[in-house]
């Protein structure tokens, strides 16, 4: 399987924070997007951002910006989407997602990803984490905690997800279990690798964790 593409999806409303661009809030002296870009790079061919609203504020990243190619912030499928297209211009097979606000992600995570798809005629795949005591909207039949906006998605789907979006799905997982996708798990003994900054409670988790 060659290696895919990546995008990091930042085109969320950030209501919690306040609004905003929470992938240029900083902890430990960078911002959540060059953290992000640090640990996805080594793991990619290249690397975009999907993003709305004035491109000009990433110009220092060195990203092409990739707005929502579908109206209405419909949510993390739609920046998938945008991915998959500029992937198909670039010839690739696939792209794997990141989010901009989850810092501490896995520095395999790629490799876990791919290992997961082996035999899969469009390999889509979801991170997901063994459940604890918690019960989250995002757990699956197996009791696993997916992580929707991690995952290995295929070139040869996005029009298949265009009709979808079209449709009014939204929900990532309902068009990933209809093309029964699976789920890399991820170890979370040394803590949750898909931490994510949603608060500004959970900005200042991220600067001690850092």
């Amino acid at each position: 399987m060659s290696v895919p593409l990546g995008v990091i999806l930042a085109g969320g409303l950030a209501t919690r924070m306040g609004g905003g661009d929470k992938a240029l809030l900083q902890i430990g002296g960078q911002t959540l997007l060059q953290r992000v870009i640090h640990r996805l790079q080594p793991q990619v061919a290249g690397m975009a951002l999907n993003a709305n609203g004035d491109p000009a504020r990433f110009d220092g990243f060195g990203l092409p910006v990739l707005p929502d190619s579908i109206d209405g912030f419909p949510g993390p499928l739609a920046g998938v989407l945008a991915g998959l297209d500029w992937a198909a211009e670039q010839g690739a097979e696939a792209i794997v997602t990141v989010a901009a606000d989850t810092p501490f992600f896995p520095v395999d995570l790629v490799d876990v990803l791919q290992d997961t798809a082996q035999g899969m005629t469009h390999p889509l795949v979801l991170a997901a984490t063994p459940r604890g005591e918690e019960k989250t909207k995002s757990m699956s039949r197996s009791g696993l905690i997916r992580h929707p906006t991690f995952g290995l998605w295929p070139v040869a789907l996005r029009d298949d997800l265009r009709g979808a979006l079209h449709e009014g799905i939204k929900k990532v997982v309902i068009w990933t279990e209809h093309h029964k996708g699976r789920e890399a798990v991820f170890p979370t003994e040394s803590g949750d690798p898909f931490f994510n900054v949603n608060t500004p409670e959970d900005l200042m988790a991220a600067e001690a964790m850092v």
